[in-house]
C-alpha cells in the first residue's frame, strides 16, 4: 500500500507493521486525507503491533493532525493495538503535536530521534 505525489510519499512496510511518511502533506480537509486514512486502517489490520514514522514528514497541516487524532481514537477504542509514532525532534510541528496525541491514547509509545 503506497500513495505517491511530488509533495509527499506514504507507503506501509508489512514486514515492520510501520507505516512512513515523507515530504509536505497539506491536503484541503478531511475529506482529502480519507485516502490517508484508510491507508492507515488497513495497515492496522495486519499486525496488533504498529508504528507510524513520520521522521521525514516536514510538515503536516491542522486538517492531517486531525486525521492523525482520529486515527488515534480509532486505535484506542479497538483496544488490541500497540501503537507507536516516531517522531524527529528536530521538527517542531511534531514535539508539540504528537504530544497532544499521547493524551487521547495514553498507551501510545513516542519515539523521537
Amino acid at each position: 500500500m503506497e500513495i505517491k505525489t511530488d509533495d509527499y510519499y506514504i507507503w506501509h512496510d508489512p514486514e515492520t507493521s510501520t507505516v512512513f511518511f515523507r515530504g509536505f502533506l497539506r491536503l484541503a480537509g478531511m475529506e482529502e486525507y480519507k485516502p490517508v486514512m484508510d491507508l492507515l486502517l488497513g495497515a492496522i489490520e495486519q499486525s496488533p503491533n504498529f508504528t507510524i514514522n513520520l521522521r521525514e514528514l516536514q510538515f503536516l497541516n491542522s486538517s492531517g493532525i486531525s486525521m492523525l487524532s482520529m486515527f488515534v481514537i480509532k486505535v484506542r477504542e479497538k483496544g488490541n493495538v500497540n501503537l507507536a509514532l516516531q517522531g524527529s525532534e528536530k521538527i517542531l510541528w511534531q514535539t508539540k503535536s504528537l504530544k497532544n496525541l499521547q493524551r487521547l491514547m495514553p498507551a501510545l509509545k513516542l519515539e523521537f530521534a
